[in-house]
């Protein structure tokens, strides 16, 4: 009774405190919030969930927890909140750290490692430790990884006492804003929407053939836009999909191996990608809303391919489909019309409704969308209330019911709005990833404390049990979206300690001259290393930790490297490029964490399960090394909307052919010459201008002189390419080539200014007179006093669509030969 009486105290009081910081209404608040009210709003809600913790450790679970853990457990916030605690002191004396801050450093890190063994396991502890030792082996180690050592002071300095280490850019970024955006996900689970669009899934794609697996690739692609998380993934969905799989005819390490596979491609599915994406703000300097424009549609491509994947899957087995309501065909083109068409009508009201109310409205519209977000949500829940809640599906069934997708729909509409506020917030206001998550969480709070009295009063139920309930559901949605986060928050400190060694040993540049002498300067060669290295880390550790590490180490590698080799490599598809071979250690062998938890659904073999999700996810696998060397799949350098067309349509059709041929079946079992050609077809689709390099030249080389007039007349985020070449900090002749984003048009200097750099003109040559500390140009290796020599620009050549279509005819032709050997196999089986 303490316990809830002391957490509804905290929740009133950290509602005051929001109100007071921002008096905004709570729905959409299009304001911005400057430092102080955000760090008010940061402690009231820390208060708040420190409070809501507290039922948690009451009765009988507190007895439980030994009475070492509770001195470890003050000992590591006494440790963690060093910093908070005595900043003006350390402030006062930098660099000459007294005993205590010695010992206080120290007792964190071990304690930091210990909780990394306890919630991650040993690899992640493994890896930190040999970071560590790296440290003070740095004299006896072989010369190209050799440095001068640091002694225990500087250490645990370094490590613990400044910004470089533990509490460096991963953890800011995990407690600012990923913990509101794990959060949200929990949340809105928990007032029944990941139920909800797990039956939608069922109702528009059960009546397919293999429909359960394609449920299950459709409802994990709608969980991962608001979780992130590829284990939980496979477990809340999971324990639905695998069963429904195994009904079909799927055997379970298939469907295990499908519904992984699914679950591990949520971490890259905007708009709420993995925690790592939102590192990539600080890592590579762009908005989110601008990451999450480049992950599109890759992640797009990678969801359809495994929905060819398991099609095809389902027609080797002949599979039937669900059955669903036998409606004659135009009453269902005209429910399925009606259905689209209303969805883009309220899509658009959407849009153009606000923006006309903040164009009429002014500074009142915020007040006024508020009042008309609530009584929009009151309405849903009214037309909730007059149907039935939905019921989950009893795996073990023998019938399966397949609902209608509208009676799934309208008892559900409400949980749209949080992802409304959520989506607009990221992409039409632009707000930071924070303070977007930090509104769509206090929309969702709404929702999970008023749906259930809501429903209970529309229907004339008894309110009481409902508020209770609601209640509870709070507490535990709370409680579990706190649980969630100490992975990722321990995994993203136990990062910065390497990250902290890398800064304090110069690591970061000996890896470039490492990895250059393994590759022997062959990007490709380069690239597959560094895959490697991404899914041997990320055995058995997260794949934040696992960005963090490789983006850290080998990203900046990637860049040098690619410049030197004459290839401008968009810094965006570096750090995707790492990202997404992260996640792919989720489920390869022999620790894949997706994998295993599958596995333990379906009852199988967990390396069989893995091995068979390895191979799925290959056309995953392949799509960072096409982006590196086309990064229009990323969307750059797209010139309108027709170019745009072409680029999907064409990309597309490419990664099908892909799943096609690893799959060895098109339109029926492909020959073996078959599927080679159908993998040429492929490559030539995502590379089309690889053929016209064996032919043209791909650029022209313009002076120098003519850049900044160049950078005047780019359209709007266009990029530059250019060379450069100078003297690096070892003294060493550089020349590389880079690719720098512009922004929108204005005077030429400005427009540099904007991404870090300054240039002067002198006659014929310009030379590179500033590059501002972590800008975009200095992320891209840039430094003063490098010489532009010259500017790239496409050359005249004939049209990539030529390639493109000779490639698409040749698959044409291939699809020809399987139909009509299909129909000779069915009619001799006749």
């Amino acid at each position: 009774m303490a316990g809830k009486l002391l957490l509804w105290v905290a929740i009133a009081w950290s509602l005051f405190q929001l109100w007071y910081a921002s008096p905004l209404p709570f729905m959409l608040g299009f304001g911005v919030l400057n430092d102080t009210e955000a760090r008010s709003i940061h402690l009231a809600f820390a208060l708040f969930l420190a409070f809501t913790a507290y039922p948690a450790f009451s009765s009988s679970s507190r007895r439980h927890i030994p009475v070492g853990d509770w001195v470890l457990a003050l000992a590591g916030a006494f440790a963690g909140g060093y910093l908070f605690l005595f900043y003006d002191q350390l402030a006062m004396r930098p660099g000459q750290p007294t005993t205590l801050d010695l010992v206080t450093a120290g007792v964190g890190i071990i304690l930091l490692l210990e909780a990394t063994r306890r919630s991650l396991g040993l690899p992640m502890v493994i890896v930190a430790i040999a970071f560590i030792l790296f440290t003070f082996a740095g004299p006896y180690m072989p010369a190209v990884l050799q440095h001068k050592g640091a002694s225990l002071s500087r250490f645990l300095t370094h490590q613990w006492l400044v910004t470089e280490g533990v509490f460096g850019i991963a953890l800011g970024v995990s407690t600012s804003f990923v913990f509101l955006f794990v959060l949200f996900g929990t949340l809105l689970d928990k007032a029944g929407a990941g139920n909800w669009m797990m039956q939608i899934s069922i109702a528009l794609l059960g009546h397919l053939r293999g429909g359960p697996a394609k449920v299950a690739v459709i409802s994990s692609a709608l969980n991962g836009v608001v979780s992130g998380s590829s284990v939980s993934n496979v477990v809340s969905g999971g324990i639905f999909t695998i069963p429904l799989m195994k009904r079909t005819g799927l055997s379970g390490v298939k469907a295990g191996a499908i519904e992984a596979s699914s679950s591990i491609n949520g971490q890259i599915m905007p708009p709420v990608m993995g925690a790592a994406a939102f590192l990539m703000v600080e890592y590579v300097g762009i908005p989110y809303s601008e990451i999450i424009k480049h992950a599109a549609l890759p992640a797009i491509l990678s969801y359809v391919s495994l929905l060819y994947i398991v099609h095809l899957e389902a027609v080797k087995l002949g599979s039937r489909p669900i059955p669903r309501e036998k409606v004659d065909r135009r009453t269902r083109a005209l429910r399925s019309g009606l259905g689209l068409a209303g969805t883009i009508a309220v899509l658009c009201l959407l849009y153009y409704g606000i923006q006309a109310a903040k164009t009429i409205f002014g500074a009142n519209a915020p007040w006024i969308l508020g009042i008309a977000g609530i009584a929009l949500y009151v309405w849903t829940v009214w037309y909730a209330a007059r149907f039935p809640d939905l019921e989950l599906d009893d795996p073990n069934a023998p019938i399966i019911k397949l609902p209608r997708a509208w009676d799934v729909t309208r008892t559900g509409l409400d949980f749209l709005v949080p992802l409304v506020v959520l989506l607009w917030c990221l992409t039409v206001e632009q707000m930071s990833p924070g303070l977007s998550a930090f509104w769509a969480t206090v929309s969702i709070i709404a929702i999970v404390v008023t749906r259930r009295p809501m429903l209970a009063w529309f229907r004339r139920q008894a309110i009481s049990p409902a508020w209770s309930a609601a209640s509870d559901d709070l507490i535990d949605g709370l409680a579990s979206g706190a649980r969630n986060m100490i992975g990722i928050a321990i995994a993203t400190a136990t990062a910065g300690i390497v990250v902290g060694t890398i800064t304090l040993t110069g690591l970061g540049f000996m890896m470039t001259e490492f990895v250059e002498f393994i590759s022997g300067g062959n990007v490709i060669a380069m690239l597959v290393l560094i895959a490697l290295v991404s899914l041997v880390l990320g055995m058995g550790i997260p794949t934040t930790a696992n960005y963090i590490l490789v983006a850290t180490l080998m990203a900046p590698v990637v860049v040098e490297l690619g410049a030197q080799a004459g290839l401008a490599i968009p810094l965006i598809a570096v750090h995707l490029f790492v990202f997404y071979f992260g996640i792919m250690a989720d489920i390869t062998p022999p620790v894949g964490l997706a994998a295993f938890a599958a596995a333990a659904i379906s009852k199988e073999d967990p390396i069989a399960t893995g091995l068979q999700g390895a191979l799925y996810s290959l056309r995953t696998a392949i799509l960072p090394f096409v982006f590196i060397f086309n990064p229009e799949i990323l969307l750059i350098d797209i010139g309108g909307w027709a170019h745009l067309i072409w680029v999907i349509l064409v990309s597309t059709v490419a990664i099908l052919l892909f799943a096609a041929a690893t799959m060895n079946w098109f339109v029926t079992k492909s020959r073996l010459w078959e599927s080679a050609v159908l993998l040429i077809c492929c490559f030539v689709l995502f590379r089309p201008g690889w053929v016209l390099d064996r032919f043209y030249p791909s650029s022209v080389e313009v002076p120098a002189a003519t850049f900044l007039q160049k950078v005047g007349e780019a359209p709007e985020h266009e990029r530059i390419v250019f060379i450069v070449q100078g003297l690096s900090l070892e003294g060493e002749d550089v020349r590389k080539t880079v690719s720098l984003p512009l922004g929108h048009p204005q005077e030429p200097r400005l427009r540099l200014r904007a991404q870090g750099l300054g240039v002067s003109p002198l006659g014929d040559a310009v030379t590179i007179s500033d590059v501002a500390f972590g800008s975009y140009a200095k992320r891209i290796g840039l430094e003063v006093g490098y010489e532009i020599t010259a500017v790239l620009e496409p050359a005249d050549r004939p049209s990539r669509v030529i390639p493109a279509a000779i490639a698409l005819l040749v698959a044409g032709g291939i699809a020809a030969l399987q139909f009509a050997r299909g129909r000779k196999l069915k009619a001799a089986m006749a």
